[in-house]
């Protein structure tokens, strides 16, 4: 019976786990999506829209989030990890980015066959352009994602929230600057 109320405890933790990381994820990709959506809009002028290209960036946003915590889980973006932090965060973004890239392929690829056209068809009208245009940004953005989430690797979860979250003191001895 115990076992079952820590495998319960267990699996809760999981979950709350998991939906912190969404939550973190969604909201930091969701600012940044949401930033751009405004950019375009008034790049554009297409101010009348702003309903949807919200909602639709704070939807990637979950999606993308998802997506992260899935390539996570397979261990994707690894390679670098014992060497210096921004190179693991830099390779991370660029393997994520990547994961993202194919996952609107796929995305592209199943909307057009569900319009009726045939795999080959559905393939051609993917604007593999507007795709890389976003990759681009994306990987952009997942630098300093990556950045903090490699930081928080190394140095322990409960070391990383304490030092982003807590007021630091300032150093007892400053070092003169060389």
């Amino acid at each position: 019976m115990q076992a079952n109320d820590s495998e319960k405890k267990g699996l809760k933790q999981k979950v709350v786990h998991e939906l912190q990381e969404i939550a973190i994820l969604s909201g930091y990709l969701a600012f940044f999506f949401c930033a751009l959506a405004t950019y375009s809009m008034l790049l554009l002028g297409k101010f009348h829209i702003a309903y949807f290209a919200y909602g639709t960036a704070v939807i990637n946003a979950l999606v993308i989030a998802k997506v992260i915590l899935i390539g996570e889980a397979l261990h994707a973006g690894t390679r670098y990890e014992g060497r210096a932090l921004i190179y693991s965060a830099i390779w991370k973004a660029f393997v994520f980015g990547l994961l993202v890239f194919a996952f609107h392929v796929l995305e592209e690829m199943i909307k057009q066959l569900l319009d009726g056209k045939s795999a080959v068809g559905a393939f051609h009208e993917v604007r593999l352009d507007d795709l890389l245009s976003r990759t681009v940004i994306i990987f952009c953005t997942f630098i300093p994602l990556f950045v903090f989430r490699e930081l928080r690797r190394v140095i322990g979860e409960g070391n990383f929230w304490a030092l982003i979250l807590h007021p630091t003191s300032p150093p007892k001895t400053l070092q003169p600057a060389e």
